[in-house]
């Protein structure tokens, strides 16, 4: 998928500058808006945003203003000289917007979850030449996000980026929104040549969460940020928590520290490259004792159907369970890590079980299936 990196969209970013996108969550009135902006502005935004339409969970929160506020978000983007940037959620958004001059669109959240609107408001905009930013879908499925992606690529847009916010939880913990790093890790992997954004605003869900999240999305390498300002954040009609005044906004940005992607260093890149070697050898290790350890479960599986027992032993999973994810942090692995990665090695030996106890043929097992033991052949 070849597409144009969001600095090459028509606006100057300078290559030193953090590409940031930074206004209202709502544009409430007209004032608002334009002293938002002005406040985002001068933080050194380089794109201007505002919620016109407002995707609400009940029905008595705000729902933006509409149509109404188009001419707001423009005009501030006229006092500044920076670009505007609506969320749309159907075709007419997609007309109205287009028509009052707004530059940029970007598609929600709960837009991207629904692959009948993505492929609605692709369509409004095939044989336009307009830049599309596409946040994640709420729920964490990648195939999703790619699936929006894929059809605005079809419908002819080139100046596509993706913004990430985080995944929508039932019980959420110290953000509003779990930042499952790796999805947006994977959708890089994908798709090399798109830029891709944080939405540390959406994350975190508060005002003092936001350096810490826009770190650590620096630190991966994430092309830019999107961060709410307000003028009056605590008065905001919408997310007032998690906005920012302008002044607010320029201090973060001033404790951001941004790294390379690489040096051209040859003592560092000799270092790095040894390391990195380590560690192959360390994964092939890793494999070959997991894939051992597969072997002896379907012994294992062996020995049970022989004697008619059942494949889950409870009291036996607890045991090894609790004792591995003790034995697993203090190894300086985190207990999130340890419980993800042993219940899923024991979810892998469970179906190895339950192939060799459903009586697979050797041929279905696969090549190399393990000789029976000893006790098994008598």
């Amino acid at each position: 998928m070849e597409l144009t990196p969001i600095r090459q969209w028509g606006w100057p970013i300078p290559e030193e500058d953090l590409l940031l996108i930074a206004g209202p969550c709502s544009a409430e009135t007209p004032a608002q808006t334009l002293d938002s902006c002005l406040g985002a502005a001068r933080a050194g935004a380089h794109i201007l945003r505002a919620g016109i339409w407002k995707p609400r969970t009940r029905p008595d929160a705000f729902p933006g203003i509409g149509e109404k506020a188009l001419p707001w978000i423009t005009e501030a983007g006229r006092e500044t000289g920076l670009p505007v940037c609506v969320e749309v959620a159907g075709a007419r958004h997609v007309e109205l917007a287009l028509k009052a001059g707004v530059d940029i669109l970007w598609i929600g959240a709960r837009s991207t979850a629904n692959p009948f609107t993505v492929q609605e408001i692709a369509d409004a905009l095939t044989g336009h030449d307009v830049p599309v930013l596409i946040k994640n879908p709420v729920n964490p499925d990648l195939e999703l996000w790619m699936g929006a992606l894929e059809r605005f690529h079809l419908a002819g847009i080139r100046r596509m980026g993706a913004i990430f916010r985080g995944f929508s939880v039932y019980k959420p913990g110290i953000y509003r929104n779990a930042p499952m790093w790796e999805i947006p890790i994977e959708l890089r992997r994908r798709i090399p040549d798109l830029d891709i954004l944080c939405d540390p605003s959406h994350i975190g869900g508060r005002r003092d969460l936001l350096a810490g999240i826009s770190q650590q999305a620096l630190d991966l390498d994430f092309n830019g940020l999107m961060i709410e300002t307000h003028v009056r954040p605590d008065e905001a009609l919408s997310d007032a928590s998690q906005q920012l005044t302008g002044d607010q906004l320029a201090l973060l940005l001033l404790g951001l520290h941004r790294r390379r992607s690489t040096v051209d260093d040859p003592e560092f890149l000799a270092n790095l490259e040894a390391l990195r070697y380590d560690i192959d050898q360390l994964d092939e290790e890793i494999i070959a004792l997991i894939g051992h350890r597969m072997e002896v479960s379907r012994e294992i599986g062996h020995y049970k159907r022989l004697k008619d027992v059942t494949i889950l032993q409870l009291d036996r999973w607890k045991t090894i369970f609790e004792s591995r994810i003790l034995r697993t942090m203090k190894a300086g692995l985190s207990e999130s890590f340890a419980r993800e990665f042993i219940q899923a090695v024991h979810n892998e030996s469970l179906r190895q079980q339950e192939v060799v106890m459903s009586h697979k043929t050797a041929e279905e097992l696969g090549p190399n299936p393990p000789d029976r033991p000893n006790t098994l052949k008598k």
